[in-house]
C-alpha cells in the first residue's frame, strides 16, 4: 500500500495522523531485502585483479602518458621565449608605425616574422590542447602538419609582400587612412 493511500485511509476513518505514526512509518519502511541476481566479482579476484589506483585497461585513452625525452627547447626556455616574443610585439609595432616603412624595411620584416611566429605558437598550443595526437591519432598529426605548411606559406607570402610591394606597415597605414 502506498503512503498516499494509507494517509487517505486514515483520514476517511476519522483518525488523525498522530494516532498511528508507528504504523505509517512501518508501512513506508517495510520493503523486503532485495536478492542478488548475479554475483559481482570481488576485488582482487582472478577476473579483476586489484591494482592500486584502479583497474588499468591497456589500449585505451586511459593509458599512462608517455613523457618525451628532456629537451632544452621545451619547458621553461620555451615559455620564456613565448613571453619575450609577446612582450616584444608592443615596442616593435610602435616603432614600425612611428617610423616610415620605406627607409626601414628590416623593422617591417621583423614585425611580420614576429606576428607569424606568435600566431604559430598560439595555434600550436590550441592543437596540443584540443587535437592531441593520443586522442586523435590521424587528425592530430594532419592538423599539426597543416599548421606548419600554413605557417611556411604565410612566411613566404609576407616575404614577397615586404620585398616586392609596399610592406606590412605601409599597408596598415594606408588602410587606416582610407
Amino acid at each position: 500500500m502506498s503512503s498516499t493511500a494509507l494517509i487517505r485511509q486514515s483520514l476517511r476513518a476519522g483518525r488523525s495522523l498522530n494516532t498511528r505514526p508507528l504504523i505509517l512509518v512501518a508501512r513506508l519502511h517495510s520493503a523486503k531485502p532485495l536478492k542478488a541476481s548475479a554475483q559481482v566479482p570481488e576485488i582482487g579476484s582472478e577476473t579483476y585483479p586489484y591494482v592500486p589506483g584502479g583497474p588499468v585497461l591497456p589500449g585505451t585513452v586511459n593509458d599512462a602518458t608517455k613523457f618525451p625525452p628532456p629537451n632544452k627547447s621545451h619547458g621553461s626556455y620555451h615559455w620564456a621565449f613565448e613571453r619575450l616574443l609577446s612582450a616584444s610585439l608592443v615596442p616593435i609595432t610602435a616603432a614600425s608605425m612611428a617610423l616610415s616603412s620605406s627607409p626601414y624595411p628590416v623593422l617591417d620584416g621583423i614585425l611580420a616574422i614576429s606576428l607569424v611566429v606568435h600566431s604559430h605558437i598560439g595555434f600550436d598550443a590550441m592543437l596540443v590542447d584540443y587535437v592531441h595526437e593520443r586522442k586523435h591519432p590521424k587528425s592530430g598529426v594532419l592538423a599539426k602538419w597543416g599548421l606548419r605548411a600554413a605557417t611556411a606559406t604565410v612566411l613566404v607570402g609576407v616575404y614577397q609582400f615586404n620585398t616586392t610591394d609596399v610592406g606590412l606597415t605601409e599597408l596598415i597605414k594606408r588602410v587606416w587612412n582610407a
